[in-house]
């Protein structure tokens, strides 16, 4: 069945290439260009929309690398942009033709980044600035121009869950930990420190939920929610979202929480980037919890 758009509840909303064309010219719809490199956008850009790096978001905190700016930095930032919180924007990506940097989760990291601190109604461009070119659909060289905005930050803590809350409720028996990141990641040795998974979580790729042609169109519905049936996801758990980061989590967290209208949903922003900086264990291989199996190679290792 053809989705409708926009499609999503709350505060996301997807919207297709069609839609957007139909509405480009509303006087009351800001769009937000986020392609991995600026002079992408300067190559091209869907008319109307203004420029943000997703780079601008997140700055080290103590060391960890990989933290949000602090509220008052973000606020500075938003308000430069021209971001309202009432206003609906749309924000898309696209792989990136300059420096073919691109690997479709600009925007998803925005528009989670949006709703976090205080933005009331946000559209996702399903397919990005690839299927609109795809379409042969209108761009532009122009820059608009924008009024400075005086976006307030109100952060949504109900959106996110810090270590310690993450820690305190992760075994819990109706919760259940998505590790979004790739299979080779979940299973063996990343760029971290130690090997594996957080103990208990499950590996939902978070690629495997998109067109594999564009990592910014969704899969059709029926085989995200086949894919979602298989691992026993269901809205009747709270579900957190985590990977390396936060970065691909917030695609899932997306998903389940606005697409598909999940009520529990959290993201866990540390990930696995936090939790093994302090020095917490890990399970190595394809399941979510250690096997005996595991042990004894484990221990092999040791030897």
């Amino acid at each position: 069945m053809e989705k409708t758009y926009p499609h999503g509840n709350d505060a996301v909303k997807w919207v297709s290439t069609d839609w957007l064309a139909q509405h480009i010219g509303d006087k009351d719809l800001m769009i937000v260009d986020t392609q991995p490199d600026v002079h992408d956008y300067f190559r091209r850009h869907v008319p109307g929309s203004t420029y943000m790096n997703e780079g601008l978001l997140r700055v080290p905190l103590n060391g960890m690398p990989t933290c949000y700016i602090p509220d008052e930095a973000m606020q500075m930032i938003l308000r430069r942009v021209g971001i309202r919180a009432e206003v609906p924007t749309v924000v898309y990506s696209g792989s990136g033709g300059f420096k073919c940097g691109g690997d479709g989760l600009e925007q998803t990291m925005l528009a989670y980044s949006l709703i976090r601190f205080g933005h009331q109604n946000v559209y996702i461009l399903d397919g990005g600035m690839d299927k609109w070119m795809a379409e042969r659909k209108p761009v532009s060289q122009d820059f608009p121009t924008i009024r400075q905005s005086d976006f307030t930050v109100d952060v949504h803590g109900e959106y996110l869950l810090t270590y310690n809350e993450f820690k305190r409720i992760k075994d819990d028996e109706d919760v259940m930990v998505l590790d979004v990141r790739p299979a080779r990641f979940y299973e063996g040795q990343g760029p971290w420190t130690k090997p594996g998974h957080i103990p208990g979580a499950v590996n939902l790729p978070w690629m495997d939920l998109m067109d594999h042609k564009n990592k910014r169109l969704l899969k059709p519905d029926d085989e995200i929610n086949e894919m979602l049936r298989k691992l026993d996801i269901a809205p009747d758990k709270t579900l957190i979202t985590s990977c390396g980061t936060g970065r691909e989590a917030t695609n899932v967290f997306l998903l389940l929480r606005f697409y598909l209208g999940f009520p529990n949903v959290r993201i866990y922003e540390g990930s696995f980037t936090e939790w093994v900086a302090l020095d917490n264990p890990t399970v190595v291989g394809s399941q979510p919890h250690e096997t005996a199996t595991d042990t004894i190679q484990q221990a092999a290792r040791r030897a």
